[in-house]
């Protein structure tokens, strides 16, 4: 019976380098989603999609440069709990279709569930890592995407709530 909880348990845990590697495909494929989104939704929040491809991007290389440092590989084997949250942020690494010509709307909304998706996926990781550079980057993560969100919504309110939809 034990035996069956033991394996419960590293059913539930992922190596830090495996969840690094889906973290850095999440910030990817959003970036790549936001860039190639810009050219095709209004002017009202163009500069909104642009400025989240570079946010991406950053978060993307903030990655790609812990994955590269020799002085953490130890650390990278380690095993955490996989987040409750894993199966929404994997899912965002699918992309919608919206279009050649998206509706405002449905671009804002999409990019509140992966604010939100991401917001409690990197909480769950640094309450999981022990103290260290994984950690800080996940708490700074997490703090990151809890503001992206927040103005989200207020841009949100502001474009649906004013008309511009």
């Amino acid at each position: 019976m034990t035996e069956g909880r033991g394996y419960q348990r590293m059913k539930a845990q992922s190596s830090l380098k495996d969840i690094l590697a889906v973290a850095t495909e999440f910030e990817r494929t959003a970036r790549d989603f936001y860039a190639d989104l810009a050219p095709k939704v209004s002017k009202q929040i163009r500069y909104l999609v642009e400025e989240l491809a570079e946010e991406e991007q950053r978060h993307f290389d903030l990655f790609t440069q812990l994955q590269s440092r020799a002085d953490i590989e130890e650390m990278l084997q380690e095993q955490v709990d996989t987040p409750a949250s894993d199966g929404r942020f994997s899912d965002c690494i699918h992309l919608p279709e919206l279009g050649d010509k998206p509706d405002d709307q449905a671009v804002l909304q999409y990019a509140l569930g992966r604010e939100h998706a991401a917001m409690e996926q990197y909480h769950s990781l640094a309450e999981s890592t022990a103290p260290g550079p994984i950690h800080d980057l996940f708490k700074f993560l997490a703090a990151e995407e809890t503001q992206h969100k927040a103005e989200l919504e207020k841009i949100y309110y502001e474009v649906v709530h004013s008309g511009g939809v």
